[in-house]
């Protein structure tokens, strides 16, 4: 497992080529980031193939997936957030699923489903994973339909295709349920990324109740070869946060 750098959350108006090239100076190969729309994308491009640095994810433009009757929009979206991760050569876009409509959850799950079974062509045709986020409501998204990594795991179960994954967040996993070992190394085919925060207060992961060496460890033995995020909130410095996460977390 190797730790990648969310751009927005350690370089707060910056350039983002230039946060690129700083990634870079820092040891780090990837990064990630949520709006695309306000990105240079053939800037972006250069600078990433400049540097080396590979831009793993970012956000669909469209997140309501709990209703059907805003279907449509979701795959519009989608479609063109693919053709934007295609120009930046990202392989897996994160989406929400949207507010809790207050319709029964059996409803509200089916939809999410069968969204999901819609976009199987348009990622298929990009090579592209998307990948919904369970959230929690306790603290930063109140009304948010999908809290549950279990649910989570069931959508992806019930989609049953390659490209339609979990991003599991350890920080929002341990806000709503915690037994954060067991639910990730149980689910690993399940799983295309990870999240980390320490909690309380979504920050650096050594100021937090979770002992991230040791879940980065057993992660790690139970065979997941991807990325965990670094999304969090540094209360010093960003620069030597990273510096500092990536002495104490670096596993590979």
């Amino acid at each position: 497992m190797k730790l990648c750098v969310p751009v927005p959350c350690f370089f707060k108006g910056v350039d983002f080529c230039e946060a690129i090239e700083t990634i870079a100076s820092l040891g780090f190969d990837a990064a990630e980031t949520y709006n695309w729309k306000s990105l240079d994308l053939p800037s972006v491009r250069r600078t990433l193939d400049s540097t080396g640095v590979k831009l793993l994810s970012m956000c669909t433009s469209e997140f309501r997936m709990t209703t059907p009757e805003h279907r449509s929009l979701w795959l519009d979206g989608l479609r063109e957030s693919c053709e934007a991760a295609s120009v930046l050569g990202v392989k897996k876009l994160i989406t929400q699923v949207g507010a809790d409509s207050g319709r029964p959850r059996e409803e509200q799950h089916k939809a999410i489903v069968d969204t999901l079974m819609c976009a199987v062509p348009i990622l298929e045709e990009y090579g592209i994973t998307v990948m919904p986020e369970p959230l929690n409501t306790y603290v930063n998204h109140p009304g948010y339909y999908l809290w549950s990594s279990k649910e989570g795991f069931d959508i992806i179960r019930e989609v049953n295709h390659k490209n339609v994954k979990l991003i599991y967040d350890i920080y929002h996993q341990q806000v709503m349920e915690g037994n954060i070992i067991p639910n990730i190394v149980n689910n690993l085919d399940l799983i295309a990324h990870l999240h980390s925060a320490g909690h309380p207060g979504r920050i650096d992961l050594q100021y937090g109740e979770n002992d991230y060496k040791v879940i980065f460890a057993k992660v790690d033995e139970a065979g997941y070869e991807g990325y965990c995020g670094l999304e969090y909130r540094p209360v010093g410095d960003p620069i030597e946060s990273l510096k500092k996460a990536k002495e104490l977390y670096s596993v590979t």
